[in-house]
């Protein structure tokens, strides 16, 4: 079986603990080559998964591998789009992490290239290859609790990252939401199949920096009349992590962690969550491989690709709007 070369750029704590650990077990995936603006990291991490091509230079990585099919990108989020480009235009698919890039024009300029050069272009959303969150999806699908109206989303949780770079707007792009809340909408529009938007309000909060925003609120209006809402948090003084995704459909509601599913049936709500679907402990982790197992598979022509760069060019939309929104005082209309 013919593997598949793969290169792997950005080598901080999502890639080592996620990423490569998944590739390396992929039978049909060889990492040809990695690299990092730290070179002794990366070095150390090449000894450690027995990869000879280690580089600090994704210019030399590219021109020295040209047999390479696949790209995995986890560098802080202003390198995303410059990174991905020049691996696009060295005809590799792509998968890059959340949030895909810092705005909405990154992201544009990320998908015309990709498309110009025929490649395929995933984004990294984990949630969505969740087990409870597929199934809820699965239910939804099937008009189990009739037609959606109304979502709500969210992820109260300490910071995710303690680098410098992380708080740092012209290098992240924004603060909480880029971090937690693009993740949040995405699984909100996943879950309503991306309707056409009709409106954006924001509200932001700077308790903990002045440079990014460490708690949000977004209310998301669509044109058929439904809508989105997002809560996300890293200030919010609780004891426990709370990540939530409530459906509310006309003929019942389903909501997950945990997974439960209420339908209405002749004058009664009854619980019909199967009793198969059971909480698991690794579900986080397993998402990861879930995740990158798609994406090969969608290189290898097995399957279509689920969370492409056209979603995300959808959410980015949305995400632009949210500090405009903010900004403004005003809600934000789509025209």
């Amino acid at each position: 079986m013919e593997k598949l070369k793969t290169a792997v750029i950005g080598l901080g704590g999502v890639a080592q603990i996620m990423h490569l650990p998944h590739l390396i077990k992929m039978k049909d995936v060889e990492i040809s080559a990695i690299c990092d603006i730290d070179f002794s990291k990366a070095k150390f991490i090449g000894r450690k998964y027995n990869i000879k091509k280690v580089y600090k230079d994704i210019e030399l990585l590219l021109k020295e591998n040209d047999d390479l099919k696949t790209a995995v990108i986890s560098v802080p989020t202003d390198m995303h789009s410059s990174i991905a480009l020049k691996c696009f235009d060295a005809g590799l698919n792509v998968f890059v992490e959340k949030p895909v890039a810092r705005n909405y024009e990154e992201t544009l300029k990320m998908v015309k290239t990709a498309v110009d050069n025929d490649c395929l272009f995933m984004v990294g959303m984990n949630n969505r290859f969740r087990a409870d969150t597929m199934l809820q999806r699965s239910f939804i699908k099937a008009s189990e609790i009739g037609e959606l109206f109304y979502i709500k989303t969210g992820w109260l949780k300490t910071q995710s990252s303690n680098t410098r770079w992380f708080l740092e707007r012209e290098k992240a792009g924004g603060g909480v939401f880029l971090d937690n809340g693009i993740v949040m909408l995405d699984l909100g529009l996943w879950m309503f199949d991306f309707p056409e938007i009709a409106s954006v309000s924001a509200l932001n909060y700077y308790h903990k920096s002045k440079s990014v925003e460490d708690s949000n609120f977004t209310f998301v209006r669509f044109r058929n009349g439904s809508a989105l809402t997002i809560e996300v948090s890293w200030s919010f003084l609780r004891k426990k992590e709370f990540y939530y995704c409530d459906v509310y459909g006309k003929l019942g509601s389903s909501s997950i962690n945990p997974l439960k599913i209420f339908k209405k049936i002749s004058n009664d709500i009854l619980e019909v969550t199967p009793k198969t679907s059971k909480i698991q402990k690794n579900m986080n982790k397993d998402s990861f491989e879930f995740q990158m197992k798609h994406f090969i598979g969608a290189v290898k022509g097995m399957h279509k690709l689920v969370s492409s760069g056209k979603d995300a060019l959808k959410v980015m939309q949305i995400a632009d709007a949210v500090y405009k929104s903010d900004i403004s005082g005003k809600e934000v209309l789509f025209s």
